[in-house]
């Protein structure tokens, strides 16, 4: 038989018709039934292509000129191609039908779902500066530190820049005017090839109710030069700061902060409000990074819980006690589990800050406590599981089956490991009953969805 080749040859000019778009919203166009995915092509468009890459099954290419244009195309606000906004170039109805299709495509292709309700997309009414935390690493040119996100798929500083469109507009004053106080004085930016140097990150969060600010200098050593007069000019421009905090990584990584923080001015916390609840959010804080979409999130999850005053609900992967303490506003009693022993511990003083006594937070392992429960006679009535992008572990998703929740509410950021999950529920006596995505990262690939699970009855 003879060997198969591809229609199209590496560095060869063609042009394409897109067709289609794959979920991170590449274009996908094909030459005799060969797939070729392009950057920024539009289903409909027409263009000419340089092919960068061929594989026996799929290729890839480069997007030279729009021969042909897609009413969707938009003008980006930003031309800086920092990787994080994948989407800036489409309209903001397609993304959501992008986001739509894809997380209908896994619930029929991974979940093998036929007829599972999908419900529309919950987009935004103003799809910009939603984001409440930034954190830009820190460099050096031509003598002088310099700010930036890094180029896409590379650690190169796009050089001060200095305005971004998703992220809450007071960084985009507080940012720049840093900066230059850095330069002003003398402060070194660390370099990761010689793990030299001082200043690593400089981080940023908001309280979009609150219109609190909190700074954090991610530093490699614990001295930071001048580290009063900093703080002192940037409180008296900025009077929103309420906190200016040095967090220490003297390790040669890319996690960004280290375990050792402190406080230089103010507060160890700033805060914001979700609903009618209060939270304080320290440095190493997960709290999600639009608050507007996560009161939606949070309001599904709290519709899909239906729950009464008597229920007993388990919130695994419980954070900072954010869906926690929604749950407690309706339930008889709530039970977080949490790895990270500093989220427990905000967890616990957020349970405090808004007067609620009828939550218990536990340390460890969800899959190790959860059984430990069920022996002490915990029978929940109600699991609410918000996990990384991984999805839940086997162990984790047998432990859950095993307490016999009659409802399960299920809040992912990654559409393909949780039709993997809903699968395995489905198989182990859980009937999936609604899935609502939401769209929490605008611009991004990025969908949440919300997914309402029951009990089947047997």
């Amino acid at each position: 038989m003879a060997k198969q080749t591809a229609p199209v040859k590496k560095n060869e000019t063609i042009t394409l018709r897109f067709e289609d778009l794959t979920h991170e919203g590449n274009g996908v166009g094909k030459i005799e039934g060969y797939p070729l995915f392009v950057p920024y092509g539009l289903p409909g468009e027409e263009a000419t292509v340089k092919v960068v890459k061929v594989n026996k099954n799929f290729g890839f290419g480069k997007l030279l000129k729009v021969t042909k244009l897609s009413p969707h195309r938009i003008e980006p606000t930003c031309h800086v191609h920092c990787g994080g906004c994948q989407l800036q170039h489409m309209s903001y109805e397609l993304q959501l039908q992008m986001k739509q299709d894809h997380v209908h495509n896994v619930m029929k292709k991974i979940a093998h779902f036929e007829q599972v309700p999908i419900q529309p997309i919950i987009g935004m009414e103003e799809p910009s500066h939603y984001r409440n935390k930034v954190q830009i690493p820190v460099g050096e040119q031509n003598g002088e530190l310099i700010t930036g996100f890094y180029q896409k798929r590379s650690h190169r500083i796009l050089q001060n820049q200095d305005t971004c469109y998703m992220q809450d507009e007071a960084m985009n004053e507080i940012l720049p005017f840093t900066r230059q106080l850095m330069n002003k004085y003398g402060i070194q930016a660390y370099d990761e090839t010689s793990h030299r140097g001082q200043l690593r990150h400089i981080m940023v969060r908001t309280g979009h109710h609150t219109k609190d600010v909190m700074i954090v200098f991610v530093t490699k050593t614990a001295s930071f030069p001048e580290k009063d007069r900093i703080t002192e000019e940037l409180t008296n421009q900025f009077p929103q700061v309420k906190s200016i905090v040095q967090n220490i990584n003297d390790q040669r990584t890319n996690v960004v902060l280290g375990k050792k923080t402190k406080v230089l001015w103010g507060d160890h916390y700033i805060y914001d409000k979700i609903g009618d609840l209060t939270f304080a959010i320290s440095p190493k804080s997960f709290f999600q990074v639009n608050p507007v979409q996560t009161k939606v999130l949070y309001d599904k999850a709290l519709e899909y819980a239906n729950m009464d005053k008597d229920d007993v609900v388990v919130d695994a992967y419980c954070g900072i006690g954010t869906i926690s303490l929604f749950l407690a506003q309706k339930a008889k009693k709530v039970y977080g589990i949490e790895m990270v022993p500093e989220a427990i511990k905000d967890a616990n003083m957020n349970a405090a800050l808004n007067g609620r006594n009828n939550v218990e937070f536990a340390v460890g392992q969800a899959e190790k406590v959860m059984p430990k429960w069920k022996e002490q006679g915990l029978d929940p009535d109600l699991i609410v599981v918000d996990p990384p992008r991984k999805g839940c572990d086997i162990d984790f998703l047998e432990a859950m089956m095993a307490m016999k929740p009659k409802r399960i509410v299920y809040v992912s950021c990654n559409p393909s490991t949780l039709a993997r999950d809903l699968r395995i529920l489905e198989d182990g006596g859980y009937e999936t009953k609604q899935v609502q995505p939401i769209d929490m990262f605008p611009n991004t690939s990025h969908v949440e969805c919300v997914v309402s699970i029951e009990r089947k009855m047997m």
